[in-house]
């Protein structure tokens, strides 16, 4: 079993324990503890595969999880490695001596090229067992391939390049098609393309490269033994677009660019890393005779693609005429060399060597190794065994690398995913800035820390770097979690402090206008940003006292209106008297609880504006809020104050339709005092009906007794229907007003009839206008000439009275008249009763043995039974369904009561002392059964039930009963 190491044991080894602290302002503070607790696994663990070849292995290569292998001369064997088990062995067929020279296996894993040292090339292709030689290859020793993995597939190679020992590049196409005996060969074409040199003319092509870069530029590296050739251009529109003549053509005249080195190992190989398949190349390791160059590929660059070249040189005892390295594969951060006994491993980052892995001898000597790269994985071989490395989780501490090399944002990229690395990296880069004097850097960083907060604040506050410690107090204060509320007051708190004394500082500096206007800006933005809007809120009762002690009263209303704290921004515009613009803002935010507020303050000062105000929020406001400010400045009493008072008032009676008894209450009180004019008029308005009214009658009555308002009052002795009241007072200010109120209670005649002789009593007495007197008599027919005899003195005559006498005894003699004429109406109607009477007593009604009941459609003399006048005839028992649905409660009630007597009463028998008994006993105790049944006739039987009023009543009753229409519905269905 191979030894196993570790790339960065020495680095795990002094893996760093961060001890948590807590700082004393309580700003968060959380360390990390790294805490290896598990054996970490190795970047390069390394597995010999359970396989013993039949012979000795001579070529191996691997690709996308398919692995080729010559054994002896003339097996090959396949091995698709998610089918491990199922091997597969193709004989090559040949007969002569020679051996496979090399191998090379396409991206796709699917096309296989065997060169040999005969000069021949085989094509074996993965869905075939046939080996197809190349006819037009014929007489090249093939040392590389450059596939084209851009247009590359399964089915075909697409155009590639074909490097031989004799320094000549040619292009090549070759497809899986087989077309039997006569169809067309693999090889569809192989053109030569350039021949490379070195001093002493050509050169073997020991690697070929051909790739694609994004900008959609093609470049090809090849190498020789001492030289690295780079051949870049665009690729050409047409036919000719996919292959590769268009770009060495333009290298026809003058030799590419390259680089050279002195040393030889006789041959050099090139190896790619490639993150993803078929994306560009990022890095190349060229193995050469005087060490590995190595760096990034930079697709963009004009000239060269190679930069941040490197050259990691042999250590004593490996290159040319020692032990000469065999094989270069190029992983993320590693290339590995292959030597005779061992494998290798160097960080291209730090080019020290991380592994030595050594081979036993039993398994023979190295030959070679290779990459798969859609897998990842290495393959190294002797000729008796293969071994496979498995790379994992390389880049884990490629960031301590980047750290030590002050490449900081490499250093976050490779440790995003590991908290406590990130937070090394952070406070590092942190330190790093403050020494190189970029402070606003070095905040940003360690805001990001876990680092003490009380030791960055103070090496801020000793550097004297106020506006680095406030980006740090920023960044810290956008950290915090909800929960945090003293860390966010104290962070919110001591920044205000900050700008507020840098402001200070620079107010009324000339020379420093500009940095105070951009100090500022930069405090208003922290004032106003979303980012930090809760714990301003949170704090906002602090920074308000530290705006107070700074002075600054600009700031306060601008922190007061982004708090939306309106209340204080009118405040203090009210206390430097401008209230206009207090009301600016009550307006601009209509806000009623701030209006209810300051109204009171701003009515004094600004009572139309104000007003138009309350007007223009209309039903937001609720005007009995309102009242008191009103009452408070109407209570000077002058003209202008209690119009604007009346003003709003009306506003909300007319307009909004306010029934609150409170508003029309003071409304009456503003009319009685300011504008008597419109009292009446707002009472005739109301109504006169006392459940109608929305103001109070019993202080409109006091209200207006108080100010001297008879009228108003006699109105309101109306509504309250209190008219001997009204007709007193209306007495007192006009005859007419007193007439009208007699008049109104028009159902109670002996009341109107005292009304109108007080009127009468007034005139006569208060008056003495006997003229006046007879008018009210022509105006009341209630009052008689006797009525208001007694009201005169005792020396008017009677030639005064002459003609209401004569009047009045001329309706009298009218009324007799009439009288008597209702009397013969009377007696004449009594004798056509009489008569009709006479007549109903000899009326009848004859029953056929055939006819039927007008209800059950059944004969009716087979029971009990009704005959009508109008012809209707019922058996009893269905007149009595038919009636009682029609009848009101209480008589349904009472047909059950008779009903119930009528059966609980014995039958009577004709003759027997039994029933007379009986009678006896009905006399003395209840009713006889023949009074029940007449009272039961009286009810079921007073009129037909199809022509009588119980049918007239139904007309509107449905013909279905509700009750039953859904069963009546589904009974139809």
């Amino acid at each position: 079993m191979a030894s196993i190491l570790d790339e960065y044991e020495d680095s795990l080894s002094r893996s760093a324990v961060l001890q948590p602290g807590c700082p004393s302002v309580g700003i968060p503070h959380s360390g990390y503890v790294n805490a290896q607790l598990e054996k970490e696994v190795p970047i390069f663990t390394k597995q010999r595969i359970d396989f013993t070849p039949s012979e000795r292995i001579t070529s191996l290569v691997v690709s996308c999880n398919q692995l080729c292998m010559s054994l002896g001369k003339d097996t090959l064997l396949r091995i698709d490695l998610g089918k491990a088990n199922e091997p597969n062995h193709v004989e090559l067929g040949r007969k002569d001596d020679a051996r496979v020279h090399k191998m090379f296996l396409d991206h796709t894993g699917c096309h296989l090229l065997i060169a040999l040292s005969s000069t021949e090339v085989l094509y074996v292709n993965r869905n075939g067992q046939k080996v197809r030689p190349l006819a037009r290859w014929k007489g090249q020793l093939v040392e590389s391939v450059g596939w084209n993995k851009a247009l590359g597939t399964e089915s075909s190679t697409g155009p590639i390049l074909v490097g031989t020992a004799q320094g000549q590049i040619f292009e090549a196409e070759l497809s899986a098609s087989e077309g039997g005996l006569f169809g067309p060969a693999p090889d569809l074409y192989f053109r030569p393309l350039y021949v490379l040199n070195e001093e002493g003319g050509p050169a073997p092509v020991c690697s070929l490269e051909a790739e694609r870069g994004p900008d959609g530029r093609g470049f090809v590296i090849a190498t020789t033994r001492q030289r690295l050739f780079q051949f870049i251009g665009r690729a050409a529109e047409g036919t000719e677009a996919q292959g590769f003549s268009g770009l060495f053509a333009a290298y026809a005249d003058h030799p590419p660019p390259f680089r050279e080195f002195p040393s030889s190992l006789g041959y050099s190989e090139l190896a790619f890393y490639t993150p993803k398949l078929r994306s560009a190349p990022r890095a190349f390791a060229w193995m050469m005779g005087d060490g590995v160059l190595y760096g990034a590929l930079d697709c963009g660059r004009p000239d060269s693609l190679l930069s941040e070249e490197r050259v990691w040189e042999y250590p004593e005892g490996v290159g040319p005429g020692a032990s000469p390295p065999l094989a270069v594969v190029l992983t993320q951060f590693h290339f590995l060399l292959l030597l005779a006994d061992r494998v290798e491993a160097v960080c291209t980052l730090t080019g020290q060597v991380v592994l030595r892995d050594h081979f036993l001898e039993k398994f023979g000597p190295l030959k070679h190794m290779v990459k798969d790269s859609s897998t990842g994985h290495l393959w190294a071989y002797t000729e008796r065994a293969v071994f496979r490395y498995h790379v994992q989780r390389e880049a884990r501490d490629v960031w301590r690398t980047y750290l030590d090399m002050n490449r900081f944002d490499l250093a976050k990229e490779y440790c995003r995913e590991r908290p406590d690395c990130l937070d090394t990296v952070l406070a590092r880069e942190a330190d790093y800035c403050f020494r190189q004097r970029r402070y606003l850097e070095s905040a940003r960083c360690y805001a990001l820390t876990q680092s003490y907060f009380e030791e960055i604040a103070l090496k801020f506050l000793e550097a004297r770097q106020e506006e680095a410690l406030a980006e740090f107090l920023q960044r810290k204060l956008a950290g915090l979690k909800p929960a945090e509320r003293t860390q966010a007051t104290l962070l919110t708190t001591w920044l205000t402090e900050l700008y507020l004394s840098r402001l200070g500082a620079l107010q009324g500096d000339p020379e420093a206008l500009n940095f105070y206007r951009e100090t500022r800006e930069r405090f208003r933005a922290f004032l106003s940003s979303p980012r930090h809007k809760e714990w301003l809120f949170a704090s906002r009762a602090s920074i308000h006292e530290l705006l107070a002690s700074h002075g600054d009263t600009e700031h306060m209303v601008y922190f007061a209106v982004i708090m939306q704290d309106y209340e204080r921004v009118v405040a203090y515009h009210c206390q430097h008297e401008a209230y206009e613009e207090a009301l600016a803002v009550l307006a601009r935010h209509r806000d009623p609880q701030l209006f209810y507020k300051f109204s009171p303050i701003l009515i004094r000062h600004i009572p139309r504006q104000l007003v138009d105000a309350w007007i223009e929020l209309g039903s937001r406001l609720d005007a009995r809020q309102l009242i008191p400010a009103l009452v408070n400045y109407s209570q000077g009493g002058e003209a202008q104050q209690v119009s604007q008072a009346i003003r709003y008032m009306e506003f909300c009676v007319n307009e909004l339709g306010e029934t609150e008894q409170a508003i029309h209450n003071y409304l009456l009180s503003l009319y009685a005092r300011g504008q008597p004019a419109s009292l009446l008029a707002y009472l005739e308005q109301a109504g006169a009906s006392p459940h109608r009214v929305h103001y109070d009658l019993k202080y409109a009555l006091r209200l207006c007794a108080e100010h001297g308002h008879h009228r108003a009052c006699v109105h309101v002795y109306k509504v309250l229907e209190l008219y001997e009241e009204a007709v007193d007072l209306a007495l007192q200010v006009d005859v007419d007003l007193a007439k009208q109120c007699a008049d109104l209670p028009e159902e109670d005649e002996e009341l109107r009839k005292k009304l109108w002789l007080k009127i009468a009593r007034h005139v006569v007495q208060e008056e003495e206008d006997v003229q006046t007197a007879m008018a009210c008599l022509a105006s009341c027919p209630l009052l008689k000439i006797e009525d208001v005899l007694p009201f005169f003195p005792d020396f008017v005559t009677i030639d005064h009275f002459k003609e209401a006498i004569c009047s009045s005894l001329k309706a009298y003699n009218h009324h007799i008249q009439e009288l008597q004429r209702e009397m013969e109406e009377a007696t004449a109607s009594a004798q056509r009763i009489r008569r009709d009477l006479q007549e109903l007593r000899g009326r009848y009604g004859t029953v056929e043995p055939q006819d039927k009941c007008a209800t059950c459609d059944f004969p009716l003399l087979n029971r009990p039974f009704y005959l009508f006048l109008c012809g209707h005839m019922f058996h009893a028992d269905c007149l009595l369904q038919a009636v009682r649905p029609g009848l009101p409660a209480y008589k349904q009630a009472r047909l059950e009561e008779l009903q119930r007597k009528l059966g609980a009463a014995p039958a009577p028998t004709k003759g027997s002392a039994r029933a007379k008994e009986a009678e006896g006993g009905a006399a003395a105790g209840g009713p006889s059964r023949e009074q029940l049944k007449a009272d039961l006739d009286e009810l079921v039987a007073a009129e037909c039930v199809y022509c009588g009023e119980l049918m007239i009543r139904s007309i509107d009753r449905p013909f279905i009963d509700p009750q039953r229409y859904e069963e009546e519905h589904l009974s139809w269905l």
